[in-house]
């Protein structure tokens, strides 16, 4: 009987805490006058550090830590034989870590293509009712540590490496609207030589076949997203990534990836639908896998917890 009591004390003080906690949230968020024009100053265009697959403006604050965790499955198209992409599984865990109100630093490992990530971005300027944009740098070094590369080739610790520049430009235009370009810059340091195929067949001189690159030692990428608002809690995003330079024969596509922001609490859950599987920051601007007019889409998740 005893144990019975102190189990229904302890049920109802748990409820009690979660309620008054979960008013206390929504209190503060009540709190906030959207009429006035300085409610823009410190706050971010988009609610997570990514606005799906690509980097947003916001970032960690001083002292804290998010633990950043994205899943992406196979193609949907495949149907009920991978339970329509369920059975295949790509994941990204990341620490992102404020190390003061300007400067955040992180550290990533993707699986699929066993990618390490040390990043860092840099918020220059922030929107204000003066001041229109926030304005940050991101700069990531990327190293592939997959066998996939170049097999049977002994490849460099350089050759490996991969470096990604981006300068990201938000406006949050009212309540519920954001906008965000991002010029980038990517230099690959290895382009694997493949074999030239044309028409489906391999393409021959003197008799032998000819090895090709289908990619670029330097590219240049423009990214542009969008975020609107539904509620205070929920958001629809979309995002395009258009690579200006990309080699004609390649088979890889622009990145086009549309997501659902679901905030809760410490939370941002993040639904999505992307044409590209992989999550690391150069394979997500260069290499989109898939093809929307094809149906060749992956779904997947983002998770954002700050601590």
């Amino acid at each position: 009987m005893k144990k019975r009591f102190k189990l229904k004390i302890s049920l109802s003080l748990t409820i009690i805490i979660f309620a008054n906690l979960t008013i206390s949230q929504n209190n503060l968020i009540d709190e906030i006058d959207f009429d006035n024009e300085e409610y823009k100053v410190g706050l971010t265009a988009f609610k997570a550090h990514k606005v799906i697959n690509g980097q947003s403006t916001k970032q960690s604050k001083k002292n804290e830590l998010y633990l950043y965790v994205a899943h992406r499955f196979g193609n949907i198209n495949e149907g009920i034989s991978t339970l329509f992409g369920l059975d295949i599984a790509n994941t990204k865990i990341e620490m992102l870590y404020g190390v003061s109100e300007k400067f955040q630093i992180g550290f990533s490992r993707e699986s699929f293509k066993k990618v390490y990530t040390l990043n860092f971005k840099n918020k220059i300027l922030n929107q204000s009712s003066n001041f229109p944009l926030n304005i940050s740098f991101y700069n990531s070094f990327n190293y592939n540590s997959s066998d996939f590369l170049a097999p049977g080739y002994n490849l460099s610790f350089s050759q490996r490496s991969l470096f990604l520049s981006q300068i990201l430009i938000s406006n949050r235009v009212n309540e519920k609207l954001s906008f965000q370009l991002s010029p980038s810059f990517i230099k690959r340091n290895y382009n694997e030589e493949r074999i030239l195929f044309q028409d489906g067949e391999v393409v021959f001189q003197d008799g032998l076949p000819v090895y090709t690159t289908y990619e670029r030692e330097y590219n240049y990428i423009l990214g542009i997203t969008s975020s609107y608002k539904i509620n205070r809690r929920t958001a629809v995003n979309i995002e395009y990534f258009a690579n200006l330079n990309r080699v004609s024969i390649s088979n890889n596509t622009n990145a086009l990836s549309i997501g659902i922001d679901l905030e809760t609490g410490g939370h941002v859950f993040q639904l999505i639908f992307s044409n590209t599987q992989s999550i690391d920051d150069i394979s997500v601007l260069t290499d989109a896998e898939g093809n929307w007019a094809q149906r060749k889409v992956y779904f997947g998740f983002n998770i954002l917890r700050v601590f």
